[in-house]
């Protein structure tokens, strides 16, 4: 492992690296959001790096690390561990540079993105299926490197694969017309972040980049307050794109030098991000990929009138986590709640609940109610959707005055973590 204060990528070397993926990766646009622009009065500009082949930046960095490998370590092989978008980059890139590899990924790896993997690397790489979380995964393939002395393709933490990621600013410099003023970036490991402002911080030094990390997994952010790379225990891996416990120490010693500041981003609000870029805007992102979005209200102000650039980081939504990224987006929004009522075991109450208690456009979403036959009343846990937050309080005063109130469960997280 280098130390952290070896190492800033320079302009050259990224330039170098753009030579050296000029022919794989896709020049993404930089688009205008209209509806973004009137909304903040300002010039927001996407950055679709959810276009690429693999939906995702990762390709740049993978490749550029791979593509620098010496004949006798080609030869040796490479390893990857991920579950995600790193994975693909790495599969994609051992296909085209006909390079054997193995990718580990954790046997809870949903299918579609095995098939994904698979489908990119095609014979020249391997899956193995192994571990159920990706430290597992992580542990298993640093034992394959040492064991048969392969080389290990870091989604993150490596020189090369920061250049490579680092393409993504040069493309920003010359595809915008109008010096950008702020750039929203998401954090994971850092990767992207740190490559991205290295070189701003060289040729656009004026331009801040924010970086943008989901509250639940803020490493980053945690890192640059105590001034040394922390590992968060524990972490929300809902935005499995961004979520890790612990920032790379080369990217966290780039960003520290680079970054205006970091911040955070309910995962609720990413999921709203989500829903709007796609019925609004017919854009896919991943979690990951709405967070410099999302982020955008938390700068309302400093950002009227000026030129911005999100970068949109990756689009491999997974579509079975729908009704998930839905409901927290309600509870984000306060328009959904859950409660528990008591209902006296007797003919005609869950009528009269909803003929007094609900409103004419409430809804019922979720309903469970054991019947005890030793008991006067009867508990259920009952979902129920608003058409506004406004209506909360009355809902609950209605309960109340009619006897059907019990508690009210989204303020209590040791409860509430079983239902969402």
């Amino acid at each position: 492992m280098e130390t952290i204060a070896t190492y800033f990528p320079t302009l050259q070397s990224v330039k170098q690296a753009a030579v050296k993926l000029k022919e794989v990766i896709t020049e993404t646009p930089l688009s205008r959001s209209e509806r973004y622009s009137k909304e903040f009065d300002c010039n927001v500009f996407f950055k679709r790096e959810d276009l690429q082949a693999v939906r995702s930046y990762k390709i740049r960095g993978a490749y550029n690390k791979i593509f620098s490998l010496s004949a006798s370590e080609r030869q040796k092989g490479i390893v990857c561990a991920s579950a995600g978008n790193h994975a693909q980059g790495v599969a994609l890139s051992c296909k085209l540079l006909k390079i054997k590899g193995t990718v580990y990924m954790p046997a809870t790896t949903p299918f579609q993105k095995i098939e994904q993997v698979r489908m990119f690397g095609e014979d020249m790489v391997e899956i193995r299926l192994e571990g159920d979380t990706f430290d597992d995964s992580y542990e298993l393939a640093m034992a394959e490197c040492n064991q048969l002395k392969k080389i290990f393709v870091h989604p993150f933490n490596d020189r090369k694969v920061i250049e490579g990621q680092a393409t993504v600013g040069l493309e920003l410099l010359e595809q915008s017309q109008q010096p950008l003023d702020y750039i929203f970036v998401p954090v994971g490991g850092g990767g992207l972040s740190s490559g991205l402002s290295s070189v701003f911080k060289q040729v656009s030094p004026k331009t801040k980049i924010i970086g943008v990390e989901p509250k639940g997994a803020p490493a980053m952010k945690v890192s640059l307050e105590k001034d040394v790379n922390t590992t968060l225990k524990n972490i929300e891996k809902f935005v499995d794109g961004a979520a890790v416990h612990r920032v790379g120490d080369l990217n966290f010693s780039i960003c520290r030098e680079t970054l205006e500041s970091v911040i955070v981003v309910p995962e609720g609000k990413v999921c709203q991000t989500m829903l709007e870029l796609y019925n609004k805007d017919a854009i896919i992102v991943e979690p990951a990929g709405a967070l410099s979005i999302a982020a955008l209200d938390l700068y309302a102000e400093e950002i009227k009138g000026k030129n911005i650039a999100c970068i949109i980081s990756g689009g491999n939504n997974d579509i079975t986590r729908t009704a998930e990224i839905k409901e927290r987006a309600l509870l984000y929004s306060n328009l959904k709640h859950y409660f528990i009522i008591k209902f006296p075991q007797r003919a005609g109450v869950l009528r009269r609940f909803v003929a007094k208690v609900l409103g004419p456009e409430d809804d019922i979403t979720h309903f469970e109610y054991t019947k005890k036959t030793n008991r006067e009343n009867g508990a259920a846990v009952v979902g129920l959707e608003l058409k506004s937050p406004l209506e909360l309080q009355p809902l609950i005063d209605r309960m109340k005055k009619h006897n059907f109130y019990e508690d009210y469960l989204n303020d209590k997280p040791e409860l509430f973590q079983f239902l969402v």
